[in-house]
């Protein structure tokens, strides 16, 4: 497959009602400290079958303008990720499953010392074809 995902996890995340519009990002830079963020990127995975099944492990930072605010936007993210995504289409990949590695836990910026918790999941793609 030659899909990366972190384009299909932003736009299905920004699509969520209960995840504050404008949040949701694949980059930090232009973001001001202080602000609500989820930030999105890969952190591994690898090949499962030959050019039809691929994992990817997707680590979500979730910025708040205090802990208890980054934390439920945390596990908001957390439920969108493992109840709503598994069964979705998105542009041309199917979301097989999707498994978490890590549950949201504190982890505050290490230079701005701002709110923060992060979690991570497994996300199995495979082709929609």
């Amino acid at each position: 497959m030659r899909t990366d995902p972190i384009p299909l996890v932003i736009e299905f995340l920004r699509h969520c009602p209960d995840i504050p519009e404008g949040v949701v990002t694949g980059s930090l830079i232009g973001r001001n400290v202080g602000e609500t963020a989820v930030y999105v990127i890969q952190s591994g995975g690898h090949r499962v079958k030959r050019d039809r099944l691929d994992r990817f492990d997707i680590l979500y930072d979730v910025y708040g303008t205090s802990p208890a605010e980054a934390a439920s936007l945390a596990y908001v993210v957390r439920e969108y990720l493992l109840e709503q995504l598994p069964g979705a289409a998105l542009k041309g990949a199917l979301v097989l499953n999707v498994w978490e590695v890590s549950a949201p836990s504190w982890h505050p910026d290490k230079e701005s010392l701002e709110p923060a918790y992060t979690g991570e999941v497994a996300l199995y793609l495979v082709a929609d074809d």
